[in-house]
Parts: C-alpha cells; structure tokens; sequence
C-alpha cells in the first residue's frame, strides 16, 4: 500500500514531458544543419566555433566525419531549438546572430556575419524553416 502512495505522490510532483517542438526535424536535417558546416570566405564554419565553449554549443564532428551521425544531429537540433521563436525569424537568436546589424542582426557577433541580407539563400533557407514552425 504505501508503495502505491508514494508512486501517486511522486507521479504528481513529476515535472511534465517537454513539449514537442514545432520545428521540423527532417527539414533541420536536410536543410539547416548542413549551413553549419558551411565554409563562408573570411568566416570559420559554426560548428568550429560552436562545438566548443560557447552557449549555443553543437556536437563536435565524428573523428574524420563531415557530418553529424542522427543522434548527434538530434542533439544539435534540440540545442538549435532552443535559440529559435517558431514563426518569427526575427526574434530568434539563431537567426539575427551571424546577419549583418545593417540587415537586422545583433550588433555583434564573434565568428563575424556570415549573411549580409536577408535575401541571402541561406538565411532564406534558415527564415523558411522558422516560418514553418507556426
């Protein structure tokens, strides 16, 4: 009896599941992920910087990898999840970082602007994927 007590108790005071996320997986994998590991002239890729000691933190490469295995690839997108407000670009961190200032984007960003406008493909690409997300 007082193991279904204490269950019943401890089932109340559980912190609720994580609300499943608006933004589509299969499309982060397919088009978003691969810009991180982009080469832009003048600019590292992101995960170089991000895989490391930052906030926004990626998983690093598999040794000798180009890409990030699906578990990895979840993580990064839980991680890139967290700096996006679905449906609205400009208000997702993710987004305004690496745009130039002159085009929306945050002042500053230490791995530079990766985009100058936001008619640049890729970050058209990023806008549509967060757009979707409604």
């Amino acid at each position: 009896m007082w193991l279904i007590l204490f269950f019943m108790t401890w089932a109340q005071t559980a912190p609720p599941a994580p609300a499943a996320s608006a933004l589509n997986f299969d499309v982060y994998r397919a088009k978003v992920e691969p810009l991180l590991l982009e080469k832009r002239p003048g600019n590292a890729r992101c995960v170089v910087c991000h895989s490391r000691g930052t906030n926004f933190r990626l998983e690093p490469l598999p040794p000798g990898g180009k890409t990030w295995t699906e578990e990895q690839s979840k993580k990064n997108f839980q991680m890139v999840s967290r700096f996006v407000l679905p449906g609205v670009p400009m208000k997702s961190r993710f987004l305004v970082m690496a745009l130039a200032h002159e085009a929306g984007g945050v002042e500053f960003h230490p791995g530079g602007k990766h985009w100058q406008t936001q008619d640049d493909p890729e970050w058209k690409t990023l806008a549509d994927w967060v757009k979707a997300a409604k």
